[in-house]
């Protein structure tokens, strides 16, 4: 006699399932960014300068399949130089052998592109939601899955990837698996460089907490990948690989930035070319050594994702580069340090802005077609719009780090839910003495 059994869902399975709703809104976003591109991908905007402009649907894609001469079966760094970090051009690489072959390669690569960055945004959402589930709000997920900045901006470039590998990073590192946050940042940094500035929030809270060597099975861990991943193009392909590192280095101030403001205004020392990297770099450095006094100096010690959307802020808006697609590395962080709507739906309402204006500026600029787009006074009040709408959240943020209370995450006694071993641990290394110390409490050593 047979006896039969019915087995429920896996652990894995239960584990997943609350953020099924989450990955299947990022799919509906994925679809209705694909969607946005329509004119281009199935009117051929893509083919004329102006009207794939006019439509709002350009991509980097599309056209690097021409310029990275990827349509001549040229290997990435081996047969071309390449602009991007190894993580990009292995994947330029990977969907060049599928597509070759096929009729309009261009269009099918630019599909499988897509394909593979909406299954990054679904990686990075559900990372995100699990992060943002510690803190006790998982839903708040919903802005990366489909914020309309997010839409828009969502399939111009491979930033997606990056965000995915970033957030899983910080995820491994919420549940103490150091060495694979390490792997996973190492990666990030691979694909997109903006990543390795988060090792300055991780290590400023590991000097706070002494939990240096949690911090440095991380560090261990995004060298042992990065090197991994790059040594062998810089063996075999170093010409090819530096491409990335010598174009970025020697680019100008460019759209976007207020550096490129300065430059076109012709303003004094803010707008001399030769001083774009110079200004760049000290006024980053600036604002990390304003950041590391925060953490070091605020009674309560920051939360780790306040610390990472702080950097990450100050950046984008020191950075001689800011891309429409640059709101992708900023709302997960932007929603995991303070989510509070009111100054998140102003900054989506500047981020669409922007990616409206870069575009008809862009028309503006073409000889002839000058009625078709927007002044440079138009156009700079949407690079200006970013700036003070993220330097708002920025004050906000600093406000909740001084005053906790006013910390929506940290209401109802909670700490630091999403920071790992930073989540309850005491302070051993401050700029100056707490107000008080609990009794049986630990007291810091200060400065």
């Amino acid at each position: 006699m047979s006896r039969s059994t019915s087995e429920g869902p896996g652990p894995a399975t239960r584990a997943l399932a609350p953020f099924l709703p989450l990955a299947l809104l990022a799919a509906a976003g994925a679809v209705l960014a694909y969607l946005w591109k329509a004119p281009c991908r199935f009117g051929g905007a893509w083919n004329d300068g102006t009207q794939q402009f006019l439509n709002f649907c350009y991509t980097d894609i599309y056209p690097l399949w021409w310029n990275e001469r990827l349509d001549q079966g040229a290997v990435p760094y081996f047969g071309h130089e390449v602009e991007y970090p190894v993580g990009i051009g292995g994947l330029m690489w990977f969907v060049q052998r599928l597509v070759s072959g096929l009729n309009e390669p261009g269009v099918w690569f630019y599909d499988v592109t897509v394909l593979l960055m909406a299954a990054a945004l679904v990686v990075g959402v559900v990372a995100m939601a699990s992060l943002a589930a510690l803190q006790g709000r998982r839903w708040d997920a919903a802005w990366y899955a489909i914020a309309p900045a997010v839409v828009l901006t969502a399939f111009i470039n491979w930033d997606l990837l990056c965000g995915a590998l970033a957030l899983s990073a910080f995820l491994a590192w919420a549940r103490n698996k150091h060495l694979l946050a390490g792997v996973l940042l190492g990666l990030a940094i691979a694909t997109k460089f903006y990543p390795l500035i988060f090792f300055g929030p991780l290590f400023l809270l590991a000097l706070r907490t002494r939990k240096l060597p949690e911090f440095l099975w991380t560090l261990g861990g995004a060298v042992i990948s990065w090197v991994a991943v790059n040594l062998p193009f810089m063996l075999l392909a170093f010409q090819g690989w530096k491409k990335f590192y010598v174009f970025s280095s020697e680019r100008g101030a460019d759209w976007g930035s207020i550096w490129y403001f300065f430059n076109m205004k012709q303003w004094p020392f803010l707008g001399e070319s030769e001083r774009v990297d110079t200004l760049g770099i000290a006024s980053f450095a600036l604002l990390c050594l304003v950041i590391a006094v925060i953490t070091l100096t605020a009674p309560t010690r920051p939360r780790l994702m306040q610390l990472c959307f702080l950097v990450l802020a100050a950046f984008m808006v020191t950075n001689k580069v800011w891309s429409p697609q640059y709101v992708l590395w900023l709302v997960p962080f932007a929603v995991l340090a303070r989510p509070n709507w009111k100054p998140l739906l102003l900054w989506q309402v500047a981020e669409c802005w922007y990616f409206f204006a870069i575009w008809l500026y862009l028309v503006g600029i073409q000889p002839g077609n000058e009625a078709l787009g927007i002044s440079d006074f138009t156009y700079f009040t949407a690079v200006w719009g970013r700036v003070i709408t993220i330097a708002v959240m920025a004050a906000f943020v600093v406000r909740d780090i001084y005053r906790p209370e006013r910390d929506v995450i940290r209401q109802g006694g909670a700490d630091d839910p999403a920071g790992g071993v930073f989540d309850g641990a005491d302070d051993r290394f401050v700029l100056r003495a707490p107000p008080s110390t609990r009794p049986g409490e630990a007291t810091p050593a200060s400065v």
